[in-house]
Order: structure tokens, then C-alpha cells, then sequence
């Protein structure tokens, strides 16, 4: 497998939007192992997707260098997780010179995310996030648009499904990248075979998501003999990232299409922001990320949560919590203190986090931890109990805007 450091697909156009307030903005998120609507094939056949309603966020991590279980270090203020769909990218579509066909291939990068899967795969669905695999070309021919058969097709087709079983996944993702057609004397893209493949992958996983990469010779050929790809996958989006752009995919309504796509690394958190923002006002299903790494990148994760569901990102390092965060302003909003952990906090205790005196007026808790917080210092004066994250100190009863002062985190 080549090396999965793709420039051209990674080029940013700078969006100049107007920024609108985040405290505008609050969708509802998906509760973990909840399943939207149906969406109808040309069998009717329902198909299971990710959420009840609002944005759903997808990322893609290059696992030759960055680790899957990422994906599950990050979630909402409430305790939800930020991404709805992680990616593992990428598998690849090989090709056979002594058999002249098509067949499923793993680096040992990929090969060891799915054979863990007890430590990268299952923990992430157990938070309600589906895992899909992406498929992608290797420079030898083979490819989603040059099948020379529905029989081809076809059998592809069995050999992602048999992955997804095998390795309990979501679901399989297409990329048209990277195929090189017309090498080791295979095709050139053709009409059918896009259509022929998504075609069989429904009917062997009916359940499953499947879902294509707006990107290469696909995109033109996604209806053959009345059949429309869109009527076979559940969700498409942007393949340029830091860009706004419509997946002209018959078929899918904009539910599940998703126009904006961002590279965590390197489009900026405004144009993030603003794409966030056009993905709300629009009524888009799909916020698209790509290239999530290893470091703590919750506060750029957080310039477009806040936008797509009023609330920011909070970074759970290694599986776990880390701690509470007091914001400035209500939803989050204006200067937040460091992490804190458990423990009883003074003033002059909280200041060496970056707290400052009758300042507070939202925190961010992990799911399970509780705070006690006091009006005056020393853990004296009113006092509010609090189980989860709250985005409004002036409606707790009495009044907690601007007051806080100690602090016992539990």
C-alpha cells in the first residue's frame, strides 16, 4: 500500500464567510445506538444510518500514522460522542496479473487496527460510533469504475462484505483514488461498474452504511440502466477539503450529503467554522473531517461543534476523563480555564488553572464526575451541585453567574 499523505486531495480554498454567533446554532445530537429514518433503496429496503436528526460528523484517520482509537477521545460537553462515523483509511483494491481481477488487500497498519479490534474497533461502537472501512486504489488498475463484468462486480462485492463481517464493521466506504486505470492492462473506467458494485454490496449488507467519497471518475458515472448509485448508499460528501461543494449524487437528499469538508491539520478554525455554519443553515446531514492525529486537538474540534450542536469539544485522553473546564461566558463561550481534576480547589488553587474570581459562567464535566461549587473561597457561601455540564449559570437556582469562587470536583 502506498503512502497515504495525499496533497492533491488536501489543497485548501479559504472561504471568506461571515461568522455568525455560535450560541445561534444547537442541533440535536444522536444518543448513542440510536438509528435514523430508513432510507429507501430501489428495493425499499431500510437501512440503518447513524442519528435521530441534526449534523452528523465523520472523520477519516490515516492509520499508517495515526491511531484509530482516537476517535473516541473526543466528545460532546454532555458526554456524547463528537464523531458519529470514523473511517479507517485505507484498504485497497489490488490487482491480480495471474487471475486478471480484482481483490481486497490490508497494510500491515490496517491489518492491525482491524485484528485489535477488541481495543480500536468495539470500544468506539459501543459509544453508538459506526466504523467504516474505506477502499482505495494502489496504483495497479484496479478500481470502482473498471470492472469488466457484473460478475466482477459481484465478487468484489463478496469480499468487502465478508470483511465487515468478519471484523464486525459499519460498513465500507468508496474512494475512487489512486486506481491508475488502464495499467497491468486492466480497463479504463466504464458505465457499469460503479453501479453493478454498490448494487451487490446493498443486497449482501442491507444493514450496513455504505457510503462515497465525492471524488475521480465515479462522480460521472453514478446511473447505469435506471439503477442510481444514490439509491444504494446512505451518505456522500466534499472530497476538498476546506471547501464548500454539493455531491451531485441522484438519489440522496441533502440529509445525507455533506458539502463541507475540513482537514484538522491544516484548514484554518475559522474557514472550519464558517463550513459548520453553512452545514446548519443549508440543513446538511454530514460534517466531513479528515486526518485526525494524536495529539489533543479539542479546541480546533470545538470551532465547529460549537456551531453544529452550541456546544464545544472536550478531549478524553487515553479512553478517560481528564477533567472539569469553567468557560467565561454562558454556552461555552469566551476565555476557558485548563483541565482540572478531581480534587478541592481554592482560589488560589483554581488560579494556577486559569481561573479567575467571580468570572465562571458555563463548566464542562465528564460523564460520572460531580462539582460542588461555593460562592465564597474555602468551600464557604452558597454552594450548587452539579452531575453534568451546564451551559448556563444564571439559570441555576439561585444565580451562579459570576460568583464562583471554590471549587470541590468529585
Amino acid at each position: 500500500m502506498v503512502n497515504l499523505f495525499y496533497l492533491i486531495r488536501k489543497n485548501s480554498l479559504i472561504l471568506l464567510l461571515a461568522t455568525i454567533a455560535v450560541s445561534t446554532y444547537s442541533c440535536k445530537k444522536n444518543l448513542p445506538g440510536e438509528d435514523a429514518a430508513p432510507i429507501a433503496s430501489d428495493d425499499e429496503v431500510g437501512l440503518n444510518a447513524v442519528g435521530v436528526s441534526g449534523p452528523k460528523t465523520v472523520v477519516y484517520v490515516e492509520v499508517n500514522s495515526n491511531d484509530f482509537a482516537n476517535v473516541g477521545k473526543y466528545s460532546l460537553a454532555t458526554g456524547q460522542p463528537l464523531f458519529d462515523i470514523g473511517i479507517i483509511f485505507a484498504a485497497n483494491i489490488n490487482y491480480n496479473t495471474s487471475t486478471q481481477s480484482a481483490y481486497l488487500s490490508f497494510n500491515t497498519q490496517v491489518t492491525n487496527v482491524l485484528n485489535n479490534r477488541a481495543t480500536t474497533i468495539q470500544p468506539l461502537q459501543a459509544k453508538g460510533v459506526k466504523v467504516l472501512l474505506s477502499i482505495l486504489g494502489n496504483h495497479q488498475g484496479a478500481g470502482i469504475c473498471n470492472f469488466p463484468s457484473q460478475a466482477a462486480a459481484q465478487a468484489f462485492a463478496q469480499e468487502l462484505a465478508n470483511a465487515v463481517n468478519t471484523y464486525g464493521l459499519d460498513g465500507i466506504d468508496f474512494d475512487d483514488e489512486y486506481s491508475d486505470y488502464g495499467v497491468n492492462g486492466t480497463g479504463q473506467p466504464n458505465a457499469s461498474s460503479f453501479v453493478y458494485l454498490v448494487t451487490a454490496l446493498r443486497s449482501l449488507l442491507p444493514t450496513k452504511i455504505i457510503s462515497f467519497y465525492y471524488y475521480g471518475p465515479a462522480t460521472s458515472r453514478l446511473s447505469y440502466n435506471g439503477v442510481t448509485v444514490g439509491s444504494k448508499v446512505n451518505y456522500s460528501w466534499n472530497a476538498i477539503y476546506g471547501t464548500w461543494s454539493v455531491p451531485n449524487v441522484p438519489g440522496l437528499t441533502a440529509a445525507n450529503l455533506g458539502p463541507a469538508a475540513v482537514n484538522i491539520t491544516s484548514t484554518s478554525s475559522s474557514t472550519a467554522a464558517s463550513l459548520a455554519t453553512q452545514t446548519v443553515n443549508n440543513n446538511y446531514g454530514i460534517y466531513l473531517t479528515y486526518n485526525l492525529p494524536n495529539n489533543d486537538v479539542s479546541s480546533y474540534l470545538s470551532s465547529f461543534s460549537n456551531v453544529l450542536y452550541g456546544q464545544p469539544t472536550v478531549y478524553n485522553g487515553g479512553g478517560g476523563a481528564t477533567g472539569v473546564k469553567f468557560h467565561q461566558h454562558t454556552n461555552y463561550g469566551g476565555t476557558a480555564t485548563s483541565s482540572i481534576p478531581k480534587g478541592n480547589y481554592t482560589l488560589s488553587q483554581l488560579q494556577a488553572y486559569g481561573f479567575v474570581n467571580d468570572w465562571a459562567s458555563s463548566v464542562t464535566i465528564p460523564a460520572g464526575w460531580t462539582v460542588i461549587m461555593y460562592s465564597n473561597n474555602n468551600f464557604s457561601g452558597t454552594s450548587w451541585t452539579l452531575t453534568s455540564s451546564n451551559a448556563n449559570f444564571p439559570g441555576l437556582s439561585p444565580n451562579a453567574n459570576d460568583v464562583v469562587t471554590s471549587v470541590r470536583i468529585q
